[in-house]
């Protein structure tokens, strides 16, 4: 697994790398799949209330987004106008990477602490 990309590139940094934490990185995206993970599919009201205090329409835009890069799935049910989001197979497979950070930035970014200078 390479993190940088090779000596004397103009890259620093690998760009899958780069665009998983663009797209994790952006406000409510990171979020909106914690909520996923810990409480399965959602309905769109029920999964604002926990992404609670992103508008609905930044709601909306951030679900499209995370559908359009494949880890959110809608889901309709055609004898009925119940829809639901629910995390992929690839979305899903976001939960230990998202443990592992949260864990490192309770060590290393606590708010009560400053960050440390090295």
């Amino acid at each position: 697994m390479q993190f940088v990309s090779a000596k004397g590139s103009k890259d620093h940094i690998c760009p899958h790398l780069e665009k998983a934490l663009v797209l994790l990185g952006k406000k409510w995206n990171a979020k909106i799949i914690t909520v996923l993970l810990e409480h399965g599919p959602l309905r769109f009201k029920q999964l604002s209330k926990f992404v609670d205090p992103c508008s609905d329409r930044v709601l909306v835009e951030r679900l499209k987004e995370l559908e359009g890069a494949g880890l959110v799935e809608r889901m309709t049910f055609p004898s009925s106008s119940l829809i639901k989001y629910r995390l992929t197979k690839m979305g899903a497979d976001l939960n230990q990477t998202l443990k592992s950070l949260h864990s490192w930035s309770d060590k290393w970014l606590c708010k009560d602490e400053s960050m440390p200078s090295n």
